[in-house]
């Protein structure tokens, strides 16, 4: 399998999910604008998203993927008749039943202790009682979302270990589509109107699993969910699943506490901080996810085969390409989206009510969260270095190192810079993050870069600079906030800057000497 393909593949159905993301924010943004009630969705959208990350595709999906690579492994390597097969379909059955019912009891409790998390989550909103009863009542009707979007983290697992990525990368477009289309057909139907974005996160939850049905029933591994969840958590491989993942729940844990706090943070600043640092926040993970997400799922697989095989060298080779393709990558991004902040944050949201006031707060907070952007998708291909050993106690032990230095520095940054001092906080977190994984991974020996980094580092920070400097000279020549009235000729200025800096740094890279080839690898 060619990595580079797979990766690319990956990547370009994670550019339609973060397409149709972004037009979501840019329709809510235009509709509801940023007030108490869109900081009302946020919060009551991030409960369960948070559990999501906890449970899901955070710890789970750390525990599950490698112990089923490592049983897949051994049954296609050790049994090529296939007798085994069905202890292999068992073990997913088993896996499946467990977590449905551990949180269809989360999703339960979540619904009846709402008042009590949102009061945790946000409890600024509680300066404003109808926004506070709507943080309540969305955080009711979206609880159920855990339920569905863990069985489609399940699906994803098993597919992503069989090598069938497209349909987990596109799942999340369905979600978008689903919110985007309750915002526009539903949202005149409820007052206040935007209960349909509630509506429209449910019926995402359900199109997303829904597709993953006939993908597993494909290659043959659709999950049943027993009626009995005792007999599956009494089963030794699904003890072995929650032991591997109580330090993954912890270092999730961490992260997810850090969000809590700076949500907590964000509601007791001025109305609108919680949806400024969300807006930015999407702007942000566009290119994050287009890289990290991308080169995490792929990575994690064949790491756990590399790892299991002995290879020690192939191991550290493929964490190296990972290293150098994320550099690559994601160096021109920090300097875009830092550069051109303010036009991309006119061009997604400067409408309706999404005033100039909020695309001067938004702009601060993208440009503090551009500071981390190469950290944060470094982390993505770094942790799966520890993920692939099955190691997730160094992970826990660096993400709780990370969680303090990051609440120091709210301290000292957000009366500093208000919602942006979050965002930047988060920014060296994800350095201090980076930082520490790639000493540990180097102290141990699994990861021994190769030779060419700093001439390699040379050639991307320049080809970096001569973009930089392109963009430095042309950006500030337009009013991006006039240009509301003229939104087709921005729409056109913003893409064509891009296009040409995009091309003038591949151009660069290639006079001095990097080419695409140079990251094709095969699996």
């Amino acid at each position: 399998m060619n990595l580079l393909r797979a990766a690319a593949t990956v990547s370009g159905l994670t550019l339609l999910s973060r397409i149709t993301g972004l037009i979501r924010e840019t329709l809510t943004a235009t509709v509801f604008g940023a007030s108490a009630l869109t900081d009302a969705f946020f919060v009551a959208f991030r409960l369960p998203n948070m559990l999501r990350r906890l449970f899901a595709e955070g710890a789970f999906s750390q525990a599950f993927v490698p112990m089923l690579a490592e049983r897949r492994a051994h049954h296609r390597r050790d049994d090529p008749a296939g007798t085994d097969e069905a202890g292999m379909r068992e073990f997913i059955d088993r896996i499946a039943t467990a977590l449905f019912w551990a949180l269809l009891g989360v999703t339960l409790l979540g619904v009846a202790a709402a008042p009590a998390l949102v009061w945790m989550m946000a409890s600024g909103l509680s300066a404003d009682p109808q926004a506070m009863s709507a943080a309540v009542l969305m955080t009711r009707w979206m609880f159920p979302y855990i339920l569905l979007i863990s069985l489609v983290a399940l699906a994803a697992g098993i597919l992503n270990t069989w090598k069938r990525f497209a349909v987990p990368a596109f799942t999340p477009v369905l979600l978008n589509l689903a919110v985007i289309g309750a915002t526009l057909l539903l949202a005149p139907r409820f007052t206040p109107p935007i209960y349909a974005m509630a509506v429209g996160v449910m019926l995402g939850g359900i199109a997303q699993l829904a597709l993953q049905i006939p993908a597993l029933a494909r290659i043959g591994v659709l999950p049943r969910i027993g009626l009995n969840p005792w007999r599956a958590f009494a089963a030794s491989d699904t003890r072995a699943v929650l032991v591997r993942m109580a330090p993954a729940v912890l270092a999730v844990s961490v992260a997810q506490i850090s969000l809590v706090i700076n949500t907590h943070v964000a509601s007791r600043l001025a109305a609108g901080s919680v949806s400024w640092v969300s807006y930015g926040d999407r702007l942000m993970e566009f290119p994050a996810a287009l890289l990290g997400v991308a080169l995490g799922t792929v990575l994690l697989p064949s790491l756990t085969r590399i790892g299991q095989a002995g290879d020690l060298r192939a191991y550290s080779d493929l964490l190296d390409w990972g290293l150098r393709l994320c550099t690559v990558l994601a160096v021109p991004c920090t300097v875009g989206l830092a550069l051109m902040a303010e036009p991309l944050t006119a061009l997604l949201f400067h409408y309706g009510r999404f005033s100039a006031h909020d695309v001067e707060m938004t702009r601060q907070a993208v440009l503090a969260y551009s500071v981390g952007l190469l950290g944060l998708v470094a982390v993505k291909v770094l942790a799966p270095g520890f993920y692939a050993r099955q190691d997730l106690r160094t992970p826990v032990r660096i993400a709780i190192a990370v969680l303090v230095a990051t609440q120091l520095l709210n301290l000292v940054l957000v009366p500093m810079f208000q919602h942006a001092g979050l965002a930047l906080s988060i920014s060296l977190g994800a350095w201090a993050n980076a930082g520490l994984l790639l000493a540990g991974l180097l102290r141990r020996g699994d990861y021994r870069p190769s030779g060419g980094w700093a001439a390699f580092a040379a050639k991307v920070l320049t080809a970096a600079l001569v973009m930089a400097s392109a963009l430095v000279l042309t950006v500030p020549r337009f009013d991006w906030i006039a240009m509301q009235a003229s939104p087709w000729q921005r729409i056109a200025l913003v893409l064509g800057l891009v296009s040409a800096a995009g091309l003038l740094y591949l151009s660069t890279l290639a006079l001095l000497g990097i080419r695409p080839r140079q990251f094709v690898r095969r699996d």
